[in-house]
């Protein structure tokens, strides 16, 4: 295999890449510690934190919620390694246990509090390679920070463009040894197996199949692949396998039956212009019962929630969501940049045309739940705003580089400026192990975060008290007389669905704003609808009248000190809601939306760092989207 097309993109469009990776890399060659104080100090191996010790979570009947990244890459990923990452898949467990590993850019990294479980998917295509060659890149003779502070733009460029000419250069440069790529991943699964600790952290063995869509580099199509315990295959299913995610559905049913029970989590639809969730197959034929039955059991959710920004809805779709616009990025991932198609990219329109197909096929292609996850490549989970450390080093690695202020290219130019802070997947299991944990992924009893850790409990059922979550063994009876998020209610006894909803706020963050339902249905021509309702808001605020809408929380943050103070808002919300628009002979969606007050962006924080003005938006309203409950007329 050579390199003259890498991930399925064509030989000139990788020169052009390579051409604006030599230009970044003389450009923050100019980078300066004024400029930039986030690069010190630099960090020191000796004075590393290792993980804090923690005790076992018990095991809950009553299920307790675990948080984690489901979607992180290490040195080992092509891009990664390329854009000046040198932490390995045994840094991204240290870190993701809450200890203390090096930035690309040389700085430490840490997060406030550790995760629960974790996964380090590095892309099956060319897995490991960079690493095991070690090509004379400008970054390889020494760290990224000694490149950003002592090489001149012109050196840097000439170095890249001549180091890596062999590798694209027609008859040059064959990369694709089988052998390194199994070394690879068996350090992966290595790194996994020994930082899995049952009971206190969850390592899964995991992998990105980086699939395109019909628009080559440009319709992100790509799934990580988890598997549920210690049996993997040899080496991943990737894109030179196949580009089409049914052949992968088909390897994941032969590994399983080999003992390598697995799932694939697509993500970024909202880059896929359109691909993700449209009418035809991959090879373009129509959809069918059979490509829904094997698309649903192969991927029972979808990551809504990560650095390239959300995937839960957009303003074109959803015109009458307020909160529509959170942390949107359109343009694709394509070199010209270009804005991606709404119709086809999100899920809750997704999960709209998956009843309207119910109702006038009787099959749902689009039944799924969802996560959160980061897409962090430097080993790490850049969730936290005030922590936001950037994806990939050399394009974001630092303050001054994310802004502007220390580069010759312009953020604009980058797409560094859409991206966000990343995501976290809430789990709702009996214990912190990899067969709980992997349970309760397949059943859906998950929801997204955009990096905070509110706590969300949501049910469905026929006869729930008002008084249920104040009840003693609350919890019991909302599994026992209804279901939790990402199941199916089946019809019942009469009257109308209740709805339960419970929400704590981060003990390390922002107080909440309010709880929605997000219902979505079809009428008896099929065609789809939504409507969102304001169920529970903080600070006495009800519904206007006339709108059904709750006022602005108002907000506390002050952007030049990238602060704000919890005097709004509350800690804890909950209510049982009943559907009085229901119609019992149509099916239905429902899922909940959770909203903290706002809060400082990670861009606001970097421009106080810099002593700059922040850009817009400065500040965001971090949320929790859970799973859908969908109502089924029928018993099927």
């Amino acid at each position: 295999m050579r390199w003259g097309t890498m991930l399925g993109v064509p030989k000139p469009l990788l020169l052009a890449l390579l051409l604006v990776l030599a230009v970044a890399i003389g450009a923050v060659a100019f980078l300066r510690a004024p400029e930039d104080p986030t690069l010190f100090p630099e960090f020191d191996p000796s004075t590393a934190a290792p993980p804090p010790a923690r005790a076992a979570v018990p095991r809950s009947r009553e299920r307790s919620v675990f948080f984690g990244d489901l979607h992180i890459h290490s040195s080992l990923s092509l891009d990664a390694y390329l854009f000046g990452v040198r932490a390995g898949p045994e840094d991204a467990y240290t870190y993701a246990k809450g200890g203390t590993i090096s930035h690309g850019a040389g700085y430490e990294i840490r997060l406030s509090e550790p995760l629960d479980f974790a996964a380090v998917t590095d892309h099956a295509e060319y897995l490991g390679m960079f690493e095991a060659m070690d090509p004379d890149l400008p970054l390889s003779g020494g760290a990224l920070r000694s490149t950003l502070l002592d090489r001149n733009r012109f050196s840097a460029s000439w170095l890249f463009l001549s180091t890596m000419r062999e590798f694209f250069i027609p008859g040059q440069g064959d990369v694709g040894d089988p052998a390194i790529m199994r070394e690879a991943w068996r350090r992966i699964v290595d790194a996994a197996e020994r930082a899995n600790d049952p009971g206190v952290f969850t390592a899964f063995i995991g992998y990105e199949w980086s699939g395109v869509g019909g628009m080559g580099d440009a319709g992100n199509l790509h799934r990580n692949v988890i598997y549920r315990g210690s049996v993997a295959p040899d080496l991943p299913y990737s894109a030179d396998d196949s580009k089409d995610p049914e052949d992968l559905w088909r390897a994941l049913e032969r590994q399983g039956r080999e003992g390598a029970d697995a799932l694939a989590i697509p993500h970024n639809a909202n880059v896929s212009d359109g691909e993700m969730f449209k009418d035809v197959t991959q090879a373009g034929d129509p959809l069918t019962a059979d490509y829904a039955a094997r698309r649903n059991r192969w991927e029972p959710l979808q990551e809504i929630f990560q650095v390239k920004g959300q995937s839960e809805t957009h303003p074109v779709l959803s015109s009458e969501d307020e909160f529509a616009s959170f942390e949107i990025k359109e343009s694709l991932l394509s070199f010209d940049r270009r804005k991606g198609q709404a119709t086809g990219s999100y899920a809750r329109e997704a999960l709209r045309r998956g009843l309207a197909y119910r109702q006038e096929q009787g099959f749902d292609p689009f039944d799924f739940g969802v996560i959160g996850s980061s897409d962090g490549h430097g080993a790490s989970a850049p969730v936290e705003e005030d922590r936001f450390h950037g994806k990939l080093p050399l394009l974001d690695g630092t303050a001054g580089i994310r802004l502007g202020a220390a580069t010759l290219i312009p953020p604009g130019q980058t797409g560094v400026s859409e991206w966000g802070s990343g995501g976290l997947a809430a789990v709702w299991a009996e214990e912190n192990t990899r067969e709980s944990l992997f349970e309760a992924l397949r059943r859906r009893e998950t929801y997204a975060t955009s990096g905070t850790r509110i706590r969300v409990r949501f049910f469905a059922g026929w006869d729930y008290p008002d008084t249920l979550f104040e009840e003693e063994g609350g919890i019991r009876r909302a599994y026992a007389q209804g279901v939790p998020m990402g199941s199916i209610l089946s019809p019942g006894p009469g009257g109308v669905p209740t709805i339960a909803v419970w929400a704590l706020k981060d003990p390390r963050g922002a107080n909440l704003d309010r709880i929605q339902i997000v219902k979505l249905w079809v009428d008896e021509s099929g065609e789809s609808f939504e409507k969102i309702f304001d169920v529970a808001a903080s600070d006495g605020r009800v519904p206007d009248p006339t709108t059904g809408r709750v006022p602005p929380v108002g907000t506390t943050v002050d952007v030049a000190s990238a602060s704000y103070v919890n005097s709004i808002g509350a800690t804890e919300l909950r209510t049982v809601w009943r559907d009085l628009e229901w119609n019992p002979d149509r099916p239905s969606r429902y899922y909940a939306r959770v909203l903290e007050i706002p809060t400082p962006r990670w861009s606001t924080y970097d421009a106080r760092d810099l002593a700059i003005e922040a850009p817009a938006p400065t500040s965001i309203q971090e949320r929790a989207v859970t799973s859908a409950i969908s109502y089924l007329p029928s018993t099927e």
